[in-house]
């Protein structure tokens, strides 16, 4: 049950991040956006780490996994706010949401899991359901598009490498180290694009580091209580709370064909996670 709360917190605040990363790329650039994600996560991580947690610091034991996690979600952020600077909240995460099937359909080679027919089959319609959102040849297929769906693939990775590390690094350590990698990387690369924000800006641009790591600490806390298959149909909690926000704060809804392929989208991905549950148990008797 702890499991739960904390996923469906995790999934309640992220939109919130992304509604801020939104109404700021509206007037700077998206990699500005993306620096303050993670500048302000070191920020605030690393004086509770020294404060409160020195004594029991331990340095990780998976150096290189912990960068390629860094750099994943570091692509995953980089698409998806470009991805909402350009089309609706509900049309980005909806693609974004390719995620489990990329997991799926990756699995027998990373994760030397055996995927049966049915699931390969819902990973088949799920992408369907994508292509319906895009609608490529009838609507004009945007970099945009592209980005979101990017988005989906990088965060499978992520999330396959945060089930990794979820056993043996500290939560905190695992988001310091992961906001050390993304505000050196775009460091290098803001002064080419900085718009000096007000002060109004500046504490949105705060908001997306504390609303990231609080929402990504409790999904490394989540994954440590339980597994990732169980947990899996709550991420969808996210596309209730994303659509709400973009509605009642940028008036967007999601047209019709979108609701189409977010529901096959949704109705694969829990099937998946439903067969998964459902594999495990009948390979452990």
């Amino acid at each position: 049950m702890k499991a739960i709360i904390l996923n469906l917190c995790a999934w309640s605040i992220l939109p919130i991040m992304d509604a801020f990363a939104k109404y700021l790329s509206q007037d700077m650039h998206v990699l500005q956006v993306v620096w303050a994600r993670y500048f302000f996560t070191v920020v605030i991580v690393l004086p509770i780490i020294l404060i409160f947690f020195k004594k029991q610091f331990k340095w990780t034991d998976k150096p290189q996994l912990q960068l390629i996690r860094g750099l994943l979600l570091l692509f995953a952020t980089l698409f998806f706010f470009y991805a909402l600077s350009k089309i609706s909240m509900a049309k980005a995460l909806t693609l974004a949401f390719v995620c489990p099937l990329v997991v799926t359909a990756f699995s027998p080679f990373l994760l030397n899991e055996r995927v049966g027919f049915r699931r390969w089959s819902a990973v088949i319609i799920g992408f369907l359901g994508s292509l319906i959102v895009i609608r490529p040849g009838i609507i004009d297929f945007n970099l945009a598009s592209i980005a979101a769906l990017g988005t989906g693939i990088m965060y499978a990775f992520y999330l396959i490498a945060t089930r990794k590390l979820s056993t043996s690094d500290s939560p905190l350590l695992t988001l310091l180290l992961t906001g050390i990698i993304g505000a050196l990387l775009t460091t290098f690369i803001i002064p080419f694009v900085w718009v000096f924000p007000s002060k109004e800006q500046w504490l949105m641009m705060f908001s997306i580091g504390l609303f990231a790591t609080l929402g990504h600490l409790f999904l490394i806390l989540s994954l440590r209580l339980a597994d990732a298959s169980k947990l899996a149909p709550l991420a969808y909690f996210e596309i209730v709370n994303n659509v709400l926000i973009g509605f009642y704060v940028f008036n967007e809804f999601p047209d019709n064909w979108t609701l189409i392929g977010l529901f096959i989208i949704i109705l694969s991905g829990v099937y998946i996670s439903r067969r998964e549950v459902i594999v495990k148990s009948l390979n452990n008797r």
